[in-house]
């Protein structure tokens, strides 16, 4: 499995193109992103979306329709895709595959899974390739997401943390911003993040 990564637009969200057996996966394609993307890659499969906010999907209407690709998003952020709730202009799109919770997939033979960690969105997910996660906006090195934007959740965030918590396995995280880190080494720290969200 190869990983390229490029941080997009003024939040520096990183999009990334993950290719395994000449197959690529584009993984959160946000402002800018097509043209990296398009420079990138020669046998694309399929776009995912980790979750619904505007700097994780921005390109995905212009991706889909250069690419011919299907597009995933957690059934739970649909909605912002053609809503835009954070109110920033994003382009409509519309996904082929709602991913309904904890849902393994395969795409062209490629096996990967959602996870569900609600809490930033409602339907904020990592997305499990092999022991490498893609964590969207739920965890990031030493920080999580935000919970107070429109449809985030304090008491779901607190849920995802205490599930998150519970893996025994580990995985090397790479977040959408910031650098990568490993879920062993977020987990010493998420007793602390429980009890802040709790009192915040």
């Amino acid at each position: 499995m190869q990983i390229k990564m490029q941080p997009m637009g003024d939040t520096q969200t990183n999009c990334y193109i993950v290719t395994i057996n000449n197959k690529e996966l584009i993984i959160d394609p946000g402002m800018g992103a097509t043209k990296w993307v398009m420079d990138n890659v020669t046998n694309p499969i399929a776009i995912l979306n980790t979750h619904g906010h505007y700097d994780h999907i921005w390109s995905n209407d212009a991706l889909q329709k250069e690419l011919k690709v299907p597009l995933y998003i957690p059934k739970d952020d649909s909605f912002m895709l053609e809503k835009d709730p954070l109110g920033r202009g994003a382009p409509k799109s519309k996904a082929d595959f709602l991913v309904d919770g904890d849902e393994k997939i395969t795409i062209e033979g490629i096996e990967l899974q959602y996870r569900l960690f609600a809490g930033h969105t409602p339907g904020n997910s990592i997305i499990e390739i092999k022991d490498v996660w893609f964590s969207g906006d739920f965890l990031f090195q030493q920080s999580i997401g935000r919970w107070d934007f429109p449809f985030s959740s304090g008491e779901e965030m607190v849920k995802s943390l205490e599930k998150a918590q519970k893996i025994e396995e580990d995985f090397t995280v790479y977040p959408g911003h910031g650098m990568s880190t490993t879920l062993k080494q977020e987990q010493r720290i998420m007793p602390q993040w429980i009890e802040y969200v709790k009192h915040h």
